[in-house]
């Protein structure tokens, strides 16, 4: 931006730098500093070539846009900084008012006048720094040092806009943990590492050869200690970049805050927990008679259903267009649908309750009774009540959501697995001999296969065929849990002799990897979703996550 002064164009110095190259400021991301000593920050200019060739075609005001290199802002002039832009070009004066032919005044002639224009000699004062200004200045100085001068402070505001929502809560239970892990800090140096160590600290042609047939995680140090008579004799250091990288590595996956959830809210021990298609909401059953539906980023408890009995085994419906969720209490399995879901979900919910019961005669009663829930029980979400022979110890869906399996381990009966369709309520056992103690099932995620898990194999069955293909054995004395991968091609499961048996459905039916990372009785198994990640929880208080990368074409790494 220019000023036109006396005829003469000006540059207008809008920051506060000061009288400087602003070729100075090119590399730093700010311009000047404000009154408080502040820096005053360049705005941000993301565009590239292709937006500036759009602002060039549809912004009517591109051709009187500048940029002002004191603020590095764009300015778009006015119609006045225009007109006086072209007259500068056609060689014009700036102002208009400008009389360039006005008469001229001649102030030196070839007439001798009496006094000069000016003779006037130039003051002292503009030789030597103004005593007052020095003077002013120590008072500033002083004052600021007392504290009874202090910088300008911008209000914050966000006291009022914010508030904790937990701070009414109890918090004697996260007062035991240690929230806070800070970073490792590298070890001092010691005698080894000095440039002139002591006789005793440096190898011998045995401890060198030694030292360098060890393996790198197996050295005591990661180098050899060398001595020179001066400082100036020691070189650079061969490994200090590598050496360097692995600390930034170490600080990178150091985690610096342990976020913790606690869900508190039952009375008794909880046997089951299952977790909704959409992760936004978790399903609890306890031995307190209750089901408990909680929101899974807030922890918040957001219903609670009194099924009036221990509670064995939760499973949330896989299915994201349901919103359905089975409940093991003693012999009875329970339909709920919670209202957690929206108007379309709930709709197809209700369509799939709704359906009719399958033409049977009275006569022929099967070992499993539908009943639909009435009163009190409906009112809080239950739906369908299965009335089993024996206790039922697990309940797992079908990927589709419309079959439902249960299991009751019993050595003398062939009534242990249960398959139920709940669009057309009936139930069918599928084995009718007895394979040994069950104890868990699972529907493969993609193709008609089931999962059933004994003591000791885990028996695979091809439903479309109604026969077995595959029996993998699990080499550990009593199998406890099983989970298939949403792939279908391989499965883990966990035993009670500290063992976790991962299965490659195309390469044999002996476990491919055996993991004994447990201590005592490994309870449960699970794999991710989307990650290559599978958990183990044990007896011993411990949940393991590890990675295990799965390649399709290629052999199976953990």
């Amino acid at each position: 931006m220019y000023l036109v002064h006396g005829g003469v164009v000006l540059q207008d110095i809008r920051n506060t730098v000061g009288n400087i190259p602003m070729e100075w400021y090119k590399d730093f991301p700010h311009i000047g500093y404000n009154l408080d000593g502040k820096k005053i920050l360049k705005p941000i200019r993301n565009k590239d070539e292709l937006d500036e060739f759009l602002d060039k075609m549809e912004d009517p005001d591109y051709w009187r846009t500048v940029h002002d290199k004191q603020t590095g802002s764009d300015i778009v002039l006015s119609d006045e900084q225009v007109a006086l832009v072209n007259r500068l070009q056609r060689g014009q004066f700036g102002d208009v008012n400008f009389n360039e032919y006005q008469p001229q005044v001649e102030f030196f002639s070839r007439d001798v006048m009496l006094h000069p224009v000016t003779n006037r000699p130039a003051d002292k004062r503009s030789f030597i720094p103004s005593l007052i200004e020095k003077d002013k200045v120590s008072k500033l100085v002083h004052a600021i040092k007392m504290g009874w001068i202090k910088p300008r402070r911008t209000e914050d505001d966000s006291r009022g806009r914010y508030y904790d929502l937990w701070a009414n809560e109890d918090s004697s239970i996260l007062a035991r943990h240690k929230m806070h892990l800070p970073a490792p800090k590298v070890p001092l140096p010691g005698h080894q590492e000095s440039y002139n160590p002591p006789p005793e600290y440096l190898f011998t042609d045995e401890e060198r050869a030694l030292w360098e047939q060890q393996d790198a995680s197996d050295r005591k140090t990661p180098f050899v200690p060398r001595k020179f008579s001066s400082l100036r004799q020691v070189p650079a250091f061969p490994r200090f970049l590598h050496e360097r990288f692995e600390r930034c590595l170490d600080l990178y996956l150091c985690p610096r805050q342990r976020k913790m959830r606690v869900y508190r809210g039952h009375s008794g021990l909880v046997r089951s927990i299952s977790v909704s298609p959409s992760g936004q909401w978790l399903a609890s059953g306890s031995d307190d008679g209750s089901v408990r539906f909680w929101e899974v980023r807030s922890s918040r408890c957001v219903r609670t259903v009194q099924v009036g009995g221990a509670v064995k085994s939760v499973a949330w419906n896989p299915n994201p267009l349901l919103c359905l969720l089975a409940v093991a209490r003693d012999s009875v399995v329970l339909i709920l649908s919670p209202p957690l879901a929206d108007r379309q979900v709930v709709l197809s919910t209700e369509r799939l309750l709704s359906g009719q019961r399958e033409a049977e005669s009275t006569e022929e009663v099967g070992p499993v009774t539908w009943t639909d829930a009435e009163g009190e029980e409906l009112s809080q979400g239950i739906n369908l009540k299965l009335q089993h022979p024996k206790a039922v110890h697990q309940v797992t869906w079908h990927a589709k959501g419309d079959y439902l399996a249960s299991v009751m381990p019993d050595h003398s009966s062939h009534l242990q697995v249960f398959i139920h369709q709940v669009s057309r309520r009936r139930s069918q056992n599928p084995f009718r001999k007895n394979k040994g103690l069950v104890q868990c099932v699972s529907f493969h995620p993609v193709r008609p296969y089931f999962f059933v898990g004994t003591q000791r194999s885990v028996r695979i069955y091809n439903l479309v065929k109604q026969e077995m293909s595959k029996k993998l054995q699990a080499n550990s004395k009593w199998i406890s849990s099983m989970a298939v991968h949403p792939g279908g091609d391989h499965v883990i499961c966990g035993s009670y002799d500290c063992r976790l048996s991962w299965f490659d459905l195309d390469l044999s039916t002996k476990p491919y990897k055996m993991l004994r990372h447990h201590k005592k009785a490994v309870r449960g198994v699970a794999f991710h979703r989307l990650y290559p990640l599978f958990a183990s929880a044990s007896d011993d208080g411990s949940v393991i996550v590890c990675h295990g990368t799965v390649y399709r074409y290629q052999r199976h790494t953990p």
